[in-house]
């Protein structure tokens, strides 16, 4: 299986707000990512679209894939080098100011199609030592089916008749949540 690899690094965007969209993409085909990044409203959309964009054509050209075999299956965004400002505080002191940058992976591998799950099993054949061999046999899976019985519920006798408290509205229930 082959894995293609493109990165973004220095990105001028925190990694916790990257990471948000990151999140909305992984594990998608790469079309239906495509999709929603063009229609995310965040600024780390765009430079994650042509990210993508990139990785799509490295794997068109370096290894002949399709576009629409392929899907998004690892994306990491770690924290790149923070530049340091100051600013001026009061009484003459100084705080810093972190701009925070992120470095992004993104990793794109082909879909591979399973077989189906519900392929019969076949009992190894065995060579007896003194003829030929033994055909396999085929192991049927019974369905076993369970009537579940559940209890009726005791109807009530139209002779006994509850009793149902009155509820006044109004300034008397004040101290009751529901007062009006």
């Amino acid at each position: 299986m082959v894995s293609v690899t493109a990165k973004l690094r220095y990105l001028r965007i925190a990694p916790r707000k990257v990471r948000l969209v990151a999140d909305l993409i992984r594990g998608k085909t790469v079309e239906e990512a495509q999709t929603i990044l063009n229609f995310t409203i965040k600024k780390t959309a765009q430079p994650l679209l042509k990210l993508l964009k990139s990785a799509i054509a490295s794997a068109k050209h370096n290894y002949q894939l399709e576009e629409s075999n392929l899907y998004i299956s690892k994306i990491t965004v770690d924290e790149g080098p923070k530049l340091k400002r100051w600013r001026a505080r009061a009484r003459g002191m100084t705080s810093e100011i972190q701009k925070k940058t992120s470095h992004v992976t993104l990793v794109l591998e082909e879909i591979v199609k399973k077989p189906p799950k519900n392929v019969k099993k076949l009992r190894p054949s065995r060579r007896p030592p003194w003829g030929p061999l033994v055909k396999p046999k085929v192991i049927k899976k019974e369905k076993v089916e369970e009537k579940v019985v559940k209890p009726e519920k005791p109807k009530p006798r139209p002779e006994i008749e509850v009793a149902k408290p009155k509820i006044e509205r109004g300034i008397k229930r004040i101290f009751r949540r529901k007062a009006f």
